[in-house]
C-alpha cells in the first residue's frame, strides 16, 4: 500500500514540478491577497468629508472645529453659509457629515447649560457612518469636558473641578486596538479554506473530465490510496501556506505570535483535513471543472461570511447561528486568534480544535463512500 501511495504521491508532485505557473498559482494570489487584506481590511476611518455650518461665529465654535479637524478623522470640505449648502453637500456625497453649530452656542456653554450640536450624517454607508459618529461623539465628549474643567477652574469661581465617573481604558491583548491584529490571523484561515478546497476539488474533477481517471482506477492502486494520493499534496500544500502566511503577517505586518507552534500545527492539520473532505464532498457532486467552480463559490463564500472573520457571529440571527456549527472556519479562527495573540494552550482550545476533529471525521467519511459510489 505505501509503495502505490508514494507512486501516486510522486506522480502529483511530478506535475507541480512540470507546470511551471503552479507555484506562482499557489504562492503569488496568496501573497497578493493578504496584502490587499492586510492594508484594506479595516475599521479605522481616516479623513472622513465634513461639511460645517457655523450659525454661531464665536470663539468656542471657532475652537470646537479646530478641536475636530486636528484629530486627522475628519476634513473639512465645505464652509457652509445656509442650511441649503449643507443638503446639497450631503445629497451629492461630498460630504459624509455635516456639522451645524446654532446661534448662541458659546453663551449656553458658558452658562453651564447643554449647547446642542447637530449632526447630520449620510447612512448610505451605515458602518463609516456609524464609527465615524462615535469618533465624533469622542472628540465632542473630550472639549466639553475641557471646557467644564476650564469653566469650574476659572477666577472668582468656587470649588474644584466637577466630579464624576471616568471611563479609563485598558485593551488587553492588542494594546494599541490595531486592526491588522484581527484581520491577518483570520485572512490566513480564511485564503487557506478557499485555496486547498478548490484544489481538491479542481484536481479530481480534472482527473474525470480528461479521461485519466479511469486509467488509474483499472491500475492496482485502489480507492482509498488513490483518494489519499490526491489529497495527501493539498493538506502539505495547506501548511505550507499557512506558514508562509503566518511568517509574512508577523515580519511584514508585525502582528505578535505568542502561542505555541505545535498547537498553531494541530489546529491547521485539523482544519485542513476538514477542508480536504469539503473539497472531495464537492467533487463527487461534479462532473465538469465548471461545475466544480459553480459549487466552489456556492459553499465557500457562505462560509467565508458566516465565520465570525468580519461580522460577529453573536449578532446574527439564531438560525444562521446554529448553521456556523458546521462550518470549520468559524472554530479555526478561533484558534488561529487565540493562538496569535493570547498564546493560550489547550486548555482554552479544546472544545475548538474537537469540534473540528469531529466535522473532519464526519466530512471525510461522507465524502470517501460518495467517492466510492461514484466509481462504480
Amino acid at each position: 500500500m505505501f509503495e502505490r501511495l508514494s507512486v501516486m504521491l510522486m506522480k502529483e508532485f511530478l506535475e507541480l514540478k512540470r507546470d511551471r505557473w503552479a507555484m506562482f498559482r499557489l504562492i503569488v494570489p496568496l501573497l497578493i491577497q493578504l496584502l490587499v487584506f492586510g492594508y484594506a481590511a479595516t475599521f479605522t476611518v481616516h479623513h472622513v468629508a465634513t461639511a460645517v455650518l457655523d450659525l454661531d461665529q464665536s470663539q468656542a465654535s471657532r475652537s470646537l472645529i479646530s478641536h475636530i479637524v486636528a484629530t486627522s478623522r475628519f476634513d473639512v470640505v465645505d464652509v457652509a453659509k445656509t442650511d441649503r449648502q449643507i443638503t446639497r453637500d450631503i445629497n451629492d456625497g461630498s460630504a459624509t457629515i455635516a456639522i451645524v453649530i446654532h446661534a448662541g452656542f458659546a453663551r449656553e456653554l458658558a452658562n453651564g447649560q447643554g449647547a446642542p450640536l447637530q449632526v447630520i450624517i449620510d447612512g448610505t454607508n451605515s458602518n463609516t457612518a456609524l464609527i465615524a459618529l462615535g469618533y465624533l461623539g469622542q472628540i465632542v465628549a473630550q472639549y466639553s469636558a475641557r471646557e467644564a474643567s476650564a469653566v469650574t477652574l476659572a477666577p472668582g469661581l468656587a470649588g474644584g473641578p466637577p466630579r464624576g465617573l471616568r471611563l479609563e481604558t485598558q485593551p488587553w491583548f492588542n494594546a494599541g486596538l490595531d486592526d491588522r491584529w484581527f484581520f491577518i490571523p483570520g485572512v490566513i484561515g480564511t485564503l487557506t479554506l478557499m485555496q486547498v478546497v478548490s484544489l481538491t476539488a479542481f484536481a479530481i474533477v480534472r482527473e474525470r473530465e480528461v479521461g485519466t481517471l479511469e486509467q488509474i482506477m483499472v491500475s492496482p492502486i485502489r480507492p482509498v490510496e488513490f483518494i489519499l494520493g490526491k489529497t495527501l499534496p493539498f493538506f502539505l500544500i495547506g501548511l505550507g501556506d499557512i506558514t508562509l502566511i503566518s511568517i509574512v503577517g508577523i515580519l511584514w505586518f508585525h502582528v505578535p505570535f505568542l502561542g505555541n507552534p505545535l498547537i498553531m500545527l494541530l489546529g491547521a492539520s485539523l482544519f485542513l483535513l476538514a477542508t480536504l473532505g469539503m473539497g472531495l464532498l464537492l467533487s463527487t457532486f461534479s462532473r465538469t471543472q465548471q461545475q466544480a467552480f459553480a459549487l466552489n463559490f456556492f459553499f465557500v463564500n457562505p462560509f467565508f461570511i458566516l465565520s465570525g472573520f468580519a461580522f460577529p457571529i453573536a449578532a446574527m440571527p439564531k438560525a444562521l447561528q446554529w448553521f456556523t456549527l458546521i462550518n470549520p472556519l468559524r472554530y479555526f479562527l478561533v484558534v488561529i486568534r487565540a493562538i496569535f495573540l493570547k498564546g493560550v494552550g489547550l486548555r482554552a482550545l479544546w472544545p475548538d480544535l474537537l469540534a473540528m476533529a469531529l466535522l473532519a471525521l464526519i466530512m471525510l467519511t461522507i465524502s470517501v463512500r460518495r467517492f466510492h459510489k461514484s466509481l462504480d
